[in-house]
Formats: C-alpha cells, sequence, structure tokens
C-alpha cells in the first residue's frame, strides 16, 4: 500500500493516521511518497492528495474510506492485487513503514 502525499497538507495527516491503524490491523507494508519529490508524480496529482494506491493502482483520494480499504486489504476484493508495478516515484522519494 502507499499513500501519496505533500508537506503541510492536513488531510495527508488525517490520511496518514487512518493508514497506520488499517496498516496495523490489516499486518500489511506500505509506504509514503513525497509527490514534490518527484515531477511526474506532481504532475501527475497537483493538488489531489492524499492518494491512496494498491499495488500501484489507485484506491482513493482526499479521504481514506476506510471500511473499503479494510475490506479490499483483508477479503481480496481488490481485483489487481497480485499485480505489481504502479506509479510509486523515485526511491528517494519512498519512507517505507512497517506495521508492528
Amino acid at each position: 500500500m502507499t499513500l501519496l502525499t505533500r508537506p503541510g497538507c492536513h488531510l495527508c495527516d488525517d490520511a496518514r493516521a487512518a493508514v497506520i491503524r488499517i496498516a496495523a490491523e490489516c499486518q500489511v507494508t506500505w509506504r509514503e511518497v513525497n509527490i514534490d519529490r518527484s515531477v511526474e508524480l506532481a504532475d501527475s496529482y497537483g493538488d489531489r492528495v492524499p492518494v491512496t494506491l494498491l499495488d500501484g493502482r489507485e484506491h482513493g483520494y482526499w479521504r481514506v474510506d476506510e471500511a473499503r480499504l479494510r475490506r479490499d486489504l483483508t477479503v481480496g476484493r481488490w481485483p489487481w492485487r497480485t499485480r505489481k508495478g504502479g506509479r510509486n516515484g523515485s526511491p528517494a522519494a519512498h519512507q517505507d513503514h512497517q506495521s508492528s
């Protein structure tokens, strides 16, 4: 799971808190990517942050739909779950998080 954010974004702070909770509950690893560190991501997403990606595919933006995200992580209803890849920016832009 990837959370696309930018500094100073209050919705990003709210989304981060939700992702931390859900990642811990579902025992999944997630990463946070600052879109301002990637010209491609900044151009693609602009003001539409935060964005939640599952397996590199957009799952939602602006607000985290916690029930839907939890369901898609646990029930396997996310159709692209096993597919790798996607727009995650450069490695320098990533901050990986491990659930405890």
